[in-house]
């Protein structure tokens, strides 16, 4: 069965305005029609949408039930003719961003707002991942654009470009660690206690380090374990900082380092209006 968003539009506006007549007004159409289009309506649907004994109709049972199915179903044509434009202006309907913990998300919380405004019917969604993770989920069509720490060359299919802002990491314990005790750490000291290493989906298995090596996929997993004391790690400064309350930074030679992000997307799917404009914004040239 075929409804007529004509049909759905004259029986909302009728119990909205409380009579065929007002309904018939609003659309510029006569009371008959109306009455007409309602009564063909109440035919399709096998009910009685009002109740027609007094001076105005009145919504029956069925037409109280019914009313808010009406207004969800224009609704939804209203989002699959707006979705359908889009499509056909060339323009997505998602965008998918995957972000390492490297990059600092007071900058993308900030266009956020922006982005909302500008694009509003366009789905976001939000991934973490890092080094091979990221470019995994890019290459495989899963994320339009990935952010992560910057290497040397990427696979000929990559499009990249830096980001203004670099990433700052720094060598972190827990307050009471006996590492954070010393006045200066060496190589000879960090070997003795165990490292909490990043260590991607991608990456192969490592030889066994006898329990001296603990890893995690995420920086913030990684926080959290040199939190309960389980090691040392490398972390981002702007995550211990908002989350990492805690932890002693070790006074490391050569530490801390500043490192490039990169904003990665793939050469087979461009990015489309929505995905360019949030890669401006993310490359500082909106700031």
């Amino acid at each position: 069965m075929s409804l007529s968003t004509d049909a759905l539009i004259a029986f909302v506006l009728a119990a909205e305005q409380g009579s065929f007549s007002a309904a018939a007004r609003s659309l510029g159409k006569r009371q008959s029609t109306i009455s007409e289009t309602i009564a063909n309506l109440e035919i399709d649907l096998g009910v009685t949408l009002f109740e027609r004994g007094g001076r105005q109709p009145q919504l029956s049972a069925a037409g109280q039930r019914l009313l808010p199915f009406a207004r969800q179903s224009l609704a939804s044509q209203d989002s699959l003719l707006q979705q359908a434009q889009l499509l056909a202006a060339g323009q997505e309907t998602r965008l998918a961003i995957v972000l390492s913990d490297t990059f600092h998300t007071g900058d993308f919380e900030a266009v956020l707002g922006r982005f909302a405004e500008r694009f509003p019917l366009v789905e976001l969604e939000c991934l973490v991942g890092e080094q091979d993770d990221v470019l995994a989920l890019v290459q495989g069509g899963r994320a339009n654009l990935g952010l992560m720490m910057a290497r040397a060359d990427y696979a000929a299919d990559l499009a990249h470009q830096a980001l203004a802002r670099q990433a700052e990491t720094s060598l972190y314990v827990a307050a009471g660690h006996p590492l954070a005790q010393l006045a200066s750490v060496g190589e000879a000291e960090l070997l003795r206690w165990r490292e909490l290493r990043l260590r991607t989906y991608q990456d192969t298995p490592q030889p066994d380090s006898g329990g001296q090596c603990w890893s995690a996929p995420s920086y913030l997993l990684l926080m959290e374990m040199a939190l309960h004391g389980f090691g040392w790690a490398e972390l981002p400064h702007w995550l211990v900082e908002r989350y990492g309350s805690g932890l002693q930074r070790l006074p490391v030679a050569g530490w801390p380092r500043r490192q490039r992000i990169d904003a990665v997307w793939s050469r087979r799917q461009p990015p489309g209006p929505a995905a360019a404009w949030m890669l401006q914004v993310l490359l500082g040239a909106e700031f």
